[in-house]
């Protein structure tokens, strides 16, 4: 490899006070300033030198070709002090054992079933808003929250999450550390008497505490269930209380992380796995279809034709698995909401050896970021790109952008493992609110698009309730 690469063009030294105020402010403002520089830019921000790559074939350098070369960056290492080791933050053997222990609990022979617990948990969501029709606004955040735990709960986990509801509200202090410790650079201790800190210290305990239940729980039934086979003969006699796993996530977490040779280390990284999880697995979908209900306000003949569909192929009873194909343009709604704000905003890596990307230089400790709020929108991939249009997504329309110009769920080893699940849930939510509902965003609420670990509305999506069509 040559290094007679360049260096990324970028703002000059003196603009470090502006850059770092908008760093704290308006991280979004920032990357889409890069972002009109050039598809490469060299920020400088103290001690830290960004490398921001906005080409499809930069994303597939950094996040496919070359992964090995580089480890999570900026923002989720420094989340490491408030999410552990867990499958978004880890790395190397570490990552890559997590990943086999979890992979078969996202195969698609399961998704049959799961579908069938999203549509149960959409129904009690519709029923719940329908309550609220012609009322006061609601919080749709955190209907949506409380929605997708249930299915995480549920479908993955094999429990009820909706006794554990103030895990939405621990995740607000975990999140809002995290992105304190990115801009901070990680100075600040965690032991520090400040306000934040003690809040998240507050909410790190409480979800240790969830998922210490959770796993207590777990046990209880394995126990209860192995009593009973061995009641009725079916037992292994060399089995003993608790040894009967089942299928669900949680108990082939716990039974990778009972390889662990020391039990402290393996009770440390089951509350990581279970912590990220229970982050990742709701934060991105609620995300999502938060969005997905904004830009069907602000576009009422879209909003018109997912309900059309949705009665035509659904009638009145619940969806199913089967029921995605018949909902193509709802499909290409949600798609074109990740494509304008995506769930995953940033994607932050760190070089660990020198690189060439696209002819620039990229020397070892350089943070490297792909953003796909700013690559979604880059003029030469997508025309017009801030207007709203699922037609872009339509599966008979020939497709002439590259792969890498839209990466909502990731790109690479690290494709996020949940995608069909996450899919499956905001095609059918959608389908199945739009049938019955009408959400307009309440009126003095702008939906301001708020980048912490997923791109969420700051201050949460306030709605109202109307009948479906009015």
């Amino acid at each position: 490899m040559s290094w007679a690469a360049r260096t990324p063009p970028g703002p000059p030294r003196r603009e470090l006070p502006r850059l770092f105020r908008k760093l704290v402010t308006d991280r979004l403002g920032l990357l889409s300033e890069a972002a009109e520089l050039g598809d490469a830019v060299q920020v400088v921000l103290g001690p830290r030198t960004l490398h921001v790559f906005n080409h499809p074939d930069h994303a597939k350098h950094v996040l496919a070709d070359n992964s090995a070369s580089y480890h999570k960056g900026i923002g989720l290492t420094e989340a490491k002090r408030a999410l552990g080791d867990g499958l978004l933050t880890s790395e190397g053997e570490l990552w890559r054992r997590q990943r086999r222990a979890a992979q078969p609990s996202f195969q698609h022979k399961h998704l049959g079933a799961q579908a069938a617990v999203i549509a149960e948990e959409a129904a009690q969501l519709v029923a719940r808003l329908r309550t609220h029709v012609g009322g006061e606004p609601v919080d749709f955040t955190g209907e949506l929250t409380d929605l997708t735990l249930s299915v995480l709960g549920r479908t993955l986990l094999d429990t009820d999450l909706s006794a554990h509801g103030a895990v939405g509200h621990a995740f607000e202090a975990v999140q809002d550390q995290a992105m304190f410790e990115m801009v901070t650079q990680g100075m600040v201790p965690l032991w520090a008497p400040l306000p934040r800190q003690r809040r998240f210290r507050r909410a790190r305990a409480e979800l240790q505490g969830v998922v210490d239940q959770l796993v207590a729980e777990h046990g209880a039934r394995s126990a209860e269930g192995g009593a009973k086979s061995a009641e009725g003969g079916a037992g292994s006699a060399e089995g003993g209380a608790g040894s009967v796993e089942g299928d669900d996530l949680l108990s082939r977490l716990i039974e990778f992380t009972r390889q662990e040779p020391d039990p402290r280390v393996g009770r440390q990284r089951l509350r990581d796995d279970l912590v990220t999880l229970l982050l990742a697995g709701h934060e991105t979908t609620a995300s999502t279809l938060g969005w997905t209900f904004h830009l069907l306000d602000r576009h009422p003949w879209a909003a018109e034709r997912v309900r059309d569909e949705a009665v035509a192929a659904l009638g009145v009873r619940l969806p199913g698995l089967a029921d995605l194909h018949r909902l193509p343009y709802t499909t290409m709604v949600v798609q074109e909401a990740m494509r304008l704000y995506p769930p995953v905003w940033i994607l932050p890596r760190r070089a660990q050896r020198p690189d060439d990307v696209g002819g620039y230089h990229v020397p070892v400790g350089t943070d490297v970021l792909i953003c796909p709020y700013t690559l979604h929108r880059h003029p030469a991939f997508w025309p017009e790109p801030e207007r709203f249009d699922p037609e872009r997504f339509d599966p008979e329309r020939p497709v002439e952008r590259p792969r890498y110009a839209y990466i909502p769920f990731g790109a690479g080893p690290r494709f996020c493992i949940g995608s069909n699940l996450g899919m499956t849930e905001a095609v059918l939510v959608t389908a199945m609110i739009a049938r019955e509902l009408s959400l307009r965003t309440a009126p003095g609420r702008e939906a301001v698009p708020e980048p912490m670990l997923s791109l969420r509305v700051k201050g949460g999506l306030f709605v109202q309730v109307r009948a479906a069509g009015t």
